[in-house]
C-alpha cells in the first residue's frame, strides 16, 4: 500500500503530504514509530482504533487514520475502493442510478471521482457532488448548488459528506437523470 489514497484531488494530496510531513515536528515520533504503537492497539474496529489513539496519544482523527491504515491496510477505506463500491452499490436499482451519475459527469475535465465508506464522491479542487444509496433502492445526489437552484432541491440532512454540497436531490431512478440534473452537475463542477 502507498501512503496515500488514490483518487485525491491536488489540494487533497498537499494536505495528505503535510500531514506526514509534520508528523515528527508535531507528534515527535516518526510515521514508522506511530504505526508500532498502532499494531499494539487492543481495538479491533476502526473507530474504536481512532479513539484509542486519541485517548492514550492524544493523536487526532486525520493522524489517526493515515497511521492506522499503515498499519493496517486491509481496513483502511482507501485499500479497496473496488470493494466498497460493490458493498455500497451492491442493490441493482441503486447501482443504475450511481451510473446515470457517472456517465452524466464522465466528459467534466479535472474530475476526480473517491469511493467512500458511505457514498461515492466527484470533485475538481472541491467535492461538487456526491451520491449514496438508499434503502428503497434509490439514491440520494448531493450537490454544491444552493437549494433554490431547482425545484426538486432540497436542503441536506445530515448526509455524511462535504459541507460544501448545499442541497440534495432524491433519486429514484436513472432516468431521473434528466438534461436538468446534468445541468446541476455543471453548475456545482464549474464551482468546485
Amino acid at each position: 500500500m502507498s501512503d496515500q489514497p488514490a483518487s485525491m484531488t491536488t489540494r487533497q494530496e498537499k494536505w495528505f503530504a503535510s500531514i506526514l510531513e509534520s508528523m515528527e515536528r508535531e507528534t515527535g515520533k516518526t510515521l514508522e514509530e506511530w504505526v508500532a504503537i498502532a499494531r499494539t492497539c487492543p481495538e479491533t474496529r476502526p473507530g474504536a482504533r481512532k479513539a484509542w489513539f486519541k485517548a492514550h496519544h492524544g493523536i487526532g482523527t486525520n493522524r489517526a487514520s493515515i497511521i492506522l491504515g499503515k498499519a493496517f491496510p486491509e481496513t483502511a477505506h482507501w485499500a479497496e475502493p473496488d470493494n466498497l463500491r460493490d458493498a455500497l452499490w451492491a442493490d441493482p436499482a441503486s447501482r443504475a442510478i450511481l451510473e446515470a451519475v457517472e456517465a452524466a459527469v464522465a466528459g467534466l475535465p479535472d474530475l476526480v471521482t473517491a469511493q467512500r465508506k458511505g457514498f461515492t464522491a466527484f470533485s475538481r479542487e472541491f467535492q461538487f457532488a456526491s451520491v449514496r444509496p438508499t434503502k428503497a433502492g434509490g439514491a440520494r445526489l448531493g450537490l454544491a448548488v444552493e437549494p433554490d437552484a431547482d425545484p426538486r432541491l432540497q436542503p441536506p440532512k445530515n448526509e455524511g459528506w462535504s459541507e460544501r454540497l448545499k442541497s440534495v436531490l432524491p433519486l429514484a431512478s436513472p432516468a431521473d437523470v434528466d438534461e436538468d440534473v446534468k445541468a446541476l452537475l455543471q453548475q456545482a463542477w464549474a464551482r468546485s
